[in-house]
C-alpha cells in the first residue's frame, strides 16, 4: 500500500513539475499568413516546426506557438493579437503579415498603420519584435512595389524592431522551389526560410541555456 502511494505521488509530482516547467517556458509567437502556417506543405514541416526544432538543438528554452492562418492580413492579425498577446505572454512576436495585402492590392498606407499598431501592441505587452518583410512581383508597378517593400523597413526603423528585409531572400527566383502558384514554397525551400528568420531572431534570444 505504502509503495502504491509513493508511486502515485511521485507520478503527481513529475507532472506537476512538467507543468510547471511548460508554463515558464519563454513563447515565441508567429503571427503569419499561409507562408507560415504550412499551406500545401506536409503537417509539421513547415519552417515555425524547424524553429522549435532548431531552438532545442542549440539549447534556448522557447516553445514556439505558430498563430499563422491562411488568408490572413494586417487588418486581420491586428484583430486578433491582442488576445493572442493575452493568452500566451509571448517574450518575441514574429509578425509575418503584408504580402496578402499586397496580392490584393490593398492600400499601403492601411497596411503599414496595421503594422506598427501590431508592433507597438506586442511591445507594450513587454515582447521583443521581429518583423518579416516580403516584396511584390514587379507586375504590380514600379511605385506600388517601391512603397510596399519599404513599408516594413520604416515600421521597423519607427518601432525599434528587429526586421527580416525579405523572407524569400536568396531563392525568390527559383521556380523549382515554389508549389505551381508560385506564391508558397516547397518543403526543400523551409530551411532557407527558417534560415532567413533566424539571423534576425537570434541576437533577441538571449543566451543558450542548458540542455
Amino acid at each position: 500500500m505504502f509503495r502504491r502511494f509513493f508511486l502515485m505521488s511521485w507520478m503527481l509530482l513529475c507532472a506537476w513539475s512538467a507543468t510547471v516547467a511548460a508554463a515558464s517556458t519563454p513563447v515565441i509567437l508567429i503571427l503569419g499568413d499561409s507562408i507560415s502556417a504550412g499551406y500545401g506543405l506536409p503537417a509539421d514541416s513547415g519552417w515555425p516546426v524547424l524553429l522549435q526544432r532548431r531552438l532545442a538543438s542549440e539549447h534556448y528554452p522557447y516553445t514556439v506557438i505558430n498563430a499563422s492562418i491562411s488568408g490572413d492580413t494586417t487588418a486581420a492579425g491586428r484583430a486578433r493579437l491582442d488576445a493572442l498577446l493575452a493568452q500566451h505572454r509571448p517574450a518575441i512576436t514574429v509578425i509575418e503579415l503584408g504580402g496578402n495585402d499586397g496580392l490584393r492590392g490593398g492600400n499601403v498606407d492601411a497596411m503599414r498603420q496595421n503594422l506598427d499598431a501590431m508592433a507597438a501592441a506586442a511591445q507594450k505587452q513587454g515582447s521583443r519584435v521581429l518583423l518579416v518583410g516580403m516584396r511584390m512581383p514587379p507586375n504590380y508597378g514600379p511605385a506600388y512595389v517601391q512603397r510596399f517593400d519599404a513599408t516594413f523597413a520604416e515600421v521597423a526603423k519607427a518601432r525599434k524592431t528587429a526586421l527580416v528585409p525579405f523572407l524569400f531572400e536568396g531563392f525568390a527566383d527559383n521556380e523549382a522551389l515554389f508549389q505551381p502558384d508560385r506564391v508558397h514554397p516547397l518543403q526543400a525551400a523551409q530551411p532557407q526560410l527558417l534560415d532567413n528568420v533566424w539571423r534576425e531572431l537570434k541576437p533577441l534570444l538571449g543566451p543558450p541555456g542548458k540542455s
